[in-house]
């Protein structure tokens, strides 16, 4: 299958008041609507639906969303693809946004890539994960660390107003292997810092967000990887900033495992420590990430 299309049930028996009636359709399981496609490059895309009236989730979650499966050769049953990703759209949106790698042979991305507005999606509503400011102790300066798809769950929390209430700067930083994996960052970037309603949300309080791409393939005006540049100095260099501390500095980590292992000891190197939702501390790391 290569395109979601909604499975469609036996022909249910007519009714003999109303003989014309079609059999309705069958619909996914917790099913949300495709409502936007955006292909970003042959690696990536990004996609929105419609959002359960019952969801209440904190911006920087993350869901469990999918499609069926194929059916079992045997016995012709379908069971539910699904995978954890963080919503991107903020706790705000009407809708939901998710941001995608694209795996020719993954069991669920291959038949996501190919999804359509008008498709179904299965969303199952239970929102959970580490990325929340609740995790963290109050502080005055606050990084997101991402590579890759990682900054979906930050692209979430740059539009969160309560972002800008509780710290006087924002750094996001987001490592890519070439120029145009970064786009989506660049490009959300940009409307957040252009929107006029979350100007008026945070009274201005988005001019405090840096933005700070690099690459780790092609040359780009900031090249390296985000580990090597903590390490040697020059992030803080480039940004005027002497280091971190774990006095003003607070940090989200999200991309691969490797990634992650890499931060950790690095943070708290810093004297940071590993927070969680039920014990806030200085830093936090999305496990359930692993693209």
């Amino acid at each position: 299958m290569t395109e979601m299309t909604a499975v469609t049930a036996n022909p249910a028996p007519r009714s003999a008041a109303r003989p014309d009636t079609p059999p309705a359709p069958k619909a996914l399981p917790d099913a949300q609507t495709v409502t936007e496609v955006r292909h970003w490059t042959d690696r990536l895309f990004s996609f929105r639906c419609t959002r359960p009236a019952s969801l209440r989730f904190r911006s920087g979650e993350f869901v469990m969303i999918g499609l069926m499966g194929d059916p079992d050769p045997a016995t012709g049953k379908q069971k539910p693809l699904l995978r954890a990703y963080s919503i991107a759209s903020p706790a705000w949106d009407d809708e939901l946004e998710f941001y995608s790698i694209k795996v020719q042979d993954g069991p669920l991305t291959s038949k996501l890539q190919h999804i359509q507005p008008g498709d179904q999606i299965i969303l199952r509503p239970k929102p959970v994960g580490t990325l929340v400011h609740d995790a963290l102790l109050p502080g005055k300066r606050l990084w997101f660390f991402s590579t890759g798809t990682g900054i979906a769950p930050f692209a979430s929390l740059i539009r969160e107003p309560q972002t800008y209430e509780d710290y006087e700067q924002v750094i996001l930083t987001h490592t890519c292997r070439e120029v145009a994996d970064l786009e989506y960052g660049r490009q959300l970037v940009e409307q957040v810092r252009s929107d006029e309603m979350l100007r008026e949300l945070t009274e201005g309080g988005i001019d405090k967000l840096v933005y700070y791409p690099t690459t780790t393939r092609e040359p780009s005006a900031r090249t390296g990887r985000i580990t090597d540049l903590l390490r040697s100095g020059e992030i803080f260099r480039d940004l005027g900033i002497e280091g971190i501390t774990p006095e003003t500095d607070r940090a989200m980590v999200c991309g691969s495992i490797g990634l992650n292992t890499d931060l950790k000891a690095i943070l708290e190197g810093f004297g940071l420590r590993e927070g969680a939702n039920s014990d806030p501390a200085e830093y936090v790391v999305e496990k359930a990430f692993v693209g």
